[in-house]
């Protein structure tokens, strides 16, 4: 346990900062093995118990991942309540535990396919914040508490000392009981003596002064066997150390007591514990809880959760250190909704060198050479460096001001500690951070003197239409809900600016008036309105500024992200909706991401856990984006450019297209194939082409020798609901359609079928099969097995019958050869359907609706120019053609493929006429020898 801590805590220190959205959804904190969470949603909570929840399809999804126990996370959590807006029902939250190999994002996909969860989420370790000093280094920083000067705490001492009655929650390492500064500071529960009895009924047995929430038991004590053991003892010092003992030091909060947390366990059954450590603190009467601790990346709802809980629910001030990286972005906790986020500031003022900054950030505080109790024995101090003690500064500066204002909910404490702040921002190391060091330096005494202070806050936006991402040409509206924290405002009002120029602001005034304390207001009856420009770079992430401005001078700013075209489209014109990435995958941009919507049909859920086209000529020369045999994406194909939907589809109701391609195999050691791979992907609205989507990739040899074979194929790895351990895989060789469904109870089938392209090939998986099979997904899957899948000579039509089991499929074709130069078309349809034949219908109007639609219009591309006119038309239609078209025919087809009318074209021009059709767009196909030429023609009345 302790090696494996110490390796989530060098992984932490080791993530970098993020340019691109892309790039930081890499640079994550670490999940926690064997372990998830989920909230169950609000009709199901009369069928739930502590331990098992009576929802039959939840159920059996638990039974098909393998979940060895089920409890309630917070089952002494208080209710949500109307009365308190914005409050969590925490006693929804479930946590599971599953075998150590499990994948936990199939689980959570599973979970989240029965339709009875709001989320499902694997827990994350978040590592403590501490950079420790060289001692003779820092050794002219630590003559003395500089950092109290800097902040006025001895001018805020006159005014308040705060009160024993008040509690902030060290959640860290644990503690030292006996050090000469932090004896007497604990918050003892005289409720609960240590006798082996649990006397106050709160389900902890004999928790006297603290707990240890990693292992359970009643020793916050600090635990040697962690990377960090003293960390704990340096936050508390900063906040708490005792006052007037004639010994160490003072903490910011003077006579405020804390309640140490332990959150990092020192036994094997234990494990991190930071969120259960809010909820605790938070039950237990702490009204300012401290979060030294955290990581990159990785949001999670269920996060948020606990902390909207103690922040509303519990009225808790929550503050958090915004991380030690140099660099802007987002960093959790701190980062989330009801924090305060505290950056790191050096002596002098100016940013501390490695602190993290953000528009997340609330306010700053000292964050170096911060001398404070250390721990190794009962009188010890050290100066230290990081936001992690910047962070208690203000905890403890937050416990005065709930002192001094007992009546300000936490929201209110936060608004305080921000509106009397010192601006910083003149300094020259400042200079270029302005919003990104919150609204300056803490400023004790201003925030226990100042009783004039105003603040309104956007509590909440929702945007319409509600998507995670926005594409390029989509219009939004924003409805914000205002609420006004402080003291009353009038000729309040609210504008939205938007600093990035490819979201545009068409509508961003609010006129709110006045408004008075924790009065709220909300602009719905007039939302803001923004566009998003045409031309987008890929996952750029839009800052909109909230800016408030009233009478008297009053100024304040808030900051929302949105994330705009992403690399990824979804194809949604019929009843099989369909994402297409810019790098090859379907339904997810690779293994466990969140970008992307999967593949459904009729919004019934997810019915694909990964996807991607692959293409191999040896078992060691494969090319992909799927899982590898290390069980994480291969990175193969890179996008020349990005996917994208077509403004004016020429061929169906909705078209994308994009290019991407591998490597050279000799820049890779004869790994990759080298190939150019153009895709372009149909969808129709009308029948019978509502179940199915067309993908169709030309393959290009941009190598100097022939690729002989050549193989192409589509990974499915299909989760088909109820229960994705109890699908089946079966091949129908006639109509060249491989399928899954789940045999005992079939709602849906799901396929792929080959339209074009070569032989086909089909492989069907069992994902759970033994470790003696030929294709074993478990530890992975490996280039010789992905080629195994996708060659001839390795059919295998079924998988799951006669017991159902989790399974993969490929569906590809083979080619002989591919020649330099030369290129190559695959195209597939991707199907759904309620039925066995209503699926093998879908596969059948797939291939006429291609072959009569795409292959033809393909295929005139690089004829001769011709005409068609006018069109649209109400009934007569003038050809004219090339020389070597006439004395051919013409041919008219309907949207369903069927011909229409048949014309012989005697010469170069010819008048059609379709006055005897019915409205609707039409395709008229000439056929000559030099090919065929196909247009669209619109018929109307």
């Amino acid at each position: 346990m302790n090696l494996l801590l110490r390796y989530f805590f060098l992984l932490g220190l080791l993530l970098g900062p993020a340019a691109t959205f892309a790039q930081q959804l890499a640079p994550v904190s670490p999940v926690l093995p064997g372990t998830l969470v989920f909230r169950l949603k609000p009709e199901f909570h009369a069928q739930a118990s502590t331990d098992y929840i009576a929802v039959p399809a939840l159920t059996a999804a638990l039974q098909s991942i393998g979940a060895t126990q089920l409890r309630q996370k917070f089952p002494r959590a208080v209710p949500a309540s109307t009365e308190i807006p914005g409050s969590v029902e925490l006693r929804l939250v479930y946590q599971l535990e599953l075998a150590p190999e499990a994948s936990l994002e199939k689980a959570c996909r599973a979970l989240l396919q029965t339709g009875t969860v709001a989320y499902a989420e694997p827990l994350r370790y978040r590592a403590p914040l501490y950079q420790p000093n060289d001692p003779l280094a820092d050794s002219t920083n630590a003559s003395g508490q500089f950092y109290l000067k800097n902040i006025q705490a001895y001018r805020a001492w006159d005014v308040t000392k705060g009160d024993t009655s008040i509690v902030i929650g060290i959640t860290d390492t644990g503690t030292r009981y006996t050090h000469e500064d932090l004896a007497g500071q604990v918050k003892k529960n005289y409720a609960d003596p240590i006798d082996g009895l649990d006397n106050d009924g709160d389900g902890y047995v004999d928790n006297f002064r603290g707990w240890d929430v990693a292992d359970n038991d009643n020793d916050a004590s600090t635990n040697p066997g962690v990377t960090q053991p003293l960390h704990g003892n340096l936050v508390a010092g900063c906040a708490v150390a005792r006052p007037d003992n004639g010994k160490g030091l003072a903490g910011v909060a003077f006579n405020c007591k804390y309640l140490p947390l332990k959150i990092y366990p020192n036994t094997a059954a234990g494990r991190f514990a930071g969120f259960e450590a809010i909820v605790y603190a938070a039950d237990h009467g702490c009204q300012v809880i401290n979060l030294s601790w955290g990581g990159p990346g990785g949001r999670s709802q269920f996060e948020q959760d606990v902390v909207t809980y103690a922040a509303v629910n519990r009225n808790a001030v929550v503050v958090a250190a915004a991380g030690n990286t140099n660099a802007e972005l987002d960093f959790y906790p701190a980062s989330y909704d009801h924090v305060i986020s505290v950056a790191a500031l050096a002596p002098n003022d100016e940013k501390s060198g490695p602190a993290t900054y953000s528009t997340h950030v609330a306010l700053s505080a000292p964050g170096e050479a911060v001398l404070t109790v250390l721990g190794n024995n009962d009188s010890d101090y050290f100066p230290v460096n990081g936001s992690s003690f910047a962070a208690p500064l203000v905890a403890g500066a937050a416990a005065l001001v709930r002192t001094r204002f007992p009546q300000f909910t936490a929201d209110q404490v936060a608004a305080q500690l921000r509106q009397t702040t010192d601006d910083i921002y003149a300094l020259p190391g400042n200079t270029g951070l302005r919003d990104k060091l919150g609204t300056g330096r803490l400023n004790v005494s201003r925030a226990v003197r100042l009783t004039d202070r105003r603040e309104a806050r956007v509590l909440t936006t929702s945007i319409s239409p509600a998507r995670p991402v926005y594409l390029p040409g989509d219009t939004l509206r924003l409805t914000t809900q205002v609420q006004n924290l402080l003291q009353p405002i009038s000729g309040l009002t609210l504008t939205v600016t938007s600093l990035s120029s490819y979201l545009t602001v068409r509508q961003g005034t609010f006129s709110i008036g006045a408004l008075a304390t924790l009065a709220t207001t909300t602009n719905a009856a007039a939302p803001f309105r923004l566009a998003v420009a045409g031309t987008v770079p890929v996952n750029t992430r839009a800052v909109l500024r909230y800016r408030f401005t009233a009478a008297g001078g009053y100024q304040s700013d808030q900051f929302l992200t949105v994330v705009l075209n992403p690399d990824y489209v979804v194809l949604d014109a019929n009843d099989l909706h369909l994402t297409l990435t810019s790098r090859g995958n379907l339904g997810f941009d690779g293994l466990g991401s969140d970008l992307g919507q999967s593949v459904t049909y009729k919004n019934n859920g997810a019915l694909l856990y990964e996807g991607g086209l692959m293409v191999a000529t040896a078992p060691t020369r494969v090319s992909d984006r799927v899982r590898n045999d290390r069980n994480v994406p291969d990175q193969d194909f890179y996008a020349l450019s990005q996917v994208a939907l077509l403004r004016q589809p020429g061929r169906a109701t909705q078209e994308a297209a994009g290019v991407f391609q591998d490597s050279l195999p000799t820049l890779t050691r004869n790994r990759t194939v080298g190939l150019r791979i153009r895709q372009h992907a149909y969808a129709w609205a009308d029948a019978p082409h509502r179940d199915y989507v067309i993908v169709e990739y030309q393959l290009k040899n941009i190598t100097a020798d022939t690729l002989k074979p050549l193989y192409a194929g589509l990974f499915m790895d299909w989760d088909i609901s109820p229960d994705a351990n109890r699908n089946a895989a079966a091949w129908d060789s006639v109509r060249a359609l491989g399928y899954a469904y789940t045999p005992a109870a079939p709602t849906v089938y799901a396929g792929v079928k080959l339209l074009a392209g070569g032989v086909p090939a089909c492989y069907s998986i069992n994902n759970n099969a033994p470790a003696s099979a030929p294709v074993y997904l478990r530890n992975g899957f490996s280039a010789a097995e992905k080629f195994l899948t996708l060659s001839n000579k390795a059919r295998q039509s079924s998988a799951g019958l006669p017991t159902a089991t989790d399974i993969s499929q490929v569906v590809g074709a083979a080619r002989v050869r591919l020649a330099p130069g030369d290129s190559v078309v695959v195209a597939f349809a991707v199907l759904g359907a309620a039925t066995l034949p209503a699926l093998q219908a879908a596969a059948d109007a797939a291939q006429s609706r291609y072959n009569a639609v795409v292959l033809p219009v393909r295929r005139a591309q690089s004829a001769a120019a011709w005409q068609l006119y006018p069109n649209p038309t109400s009934g007569s239609v003038l050809v004219e053609v090339p020389d070597d078209f006439a004395g051919r025919e013409i041919r008219v087809l309907n949207t369903l493929g069927q011909v229409v009318l048949k014309q012989k074209l005697t010469n170069r021009s010819t008048t059609l006429e379709l006055s005897a059709q019915p409205a609707g767009i039409y395709l008229v196909q000439v056929h000559g020898a030099a090919g065929v030429l196909t247009r669209r023609v619109l018929l109307q009345r």
